[in-house]
C-alpha cells in the first residue's frame, strides 16, 4: 500500500538576528537547530525562541528551506 506524505517532517530553525546582521563582527557563525513539526497542526512556518550561542541571548529562530 502506498504511503502518502509524512505528517511529521524534520525542519531546520535558523537565528533571525544572525541572518539579519549578516554575521556581525562579534559572532562567528549562524545558529541552527533541528526539530520536527506536525504538518497538519502547523502548516505555516515555525518560529520558536531559542538560545543563540553566537548572539549570547535568546532570539527568534525561524524555519528555513532545506
Amino acid at each position: 500500500m502506498a504511503k502518502g506524505k509524512d505528517v511529521r517532517v524534520t525542519v531546520f530553525l535558523e537565528c533571525t538576528t544572525c541572518v539579519r546582521n549578516r554575521v556581525n563582527k562579534k559572532s562567528m557563525g549562524i545558529s541552527r537547530y533541528i526539530t520536527q513539526k506536525n504538518r497538519h497542526n502547523t502548516p505555516g512556518r515555525l518560529e520558536l525562541r531559542k538560545f543563540c550561542p553566537f548572539c549570547y541571548k535568546h532570539t527568534i529562530h525561524s524555519e528555513i528551506k532545506k
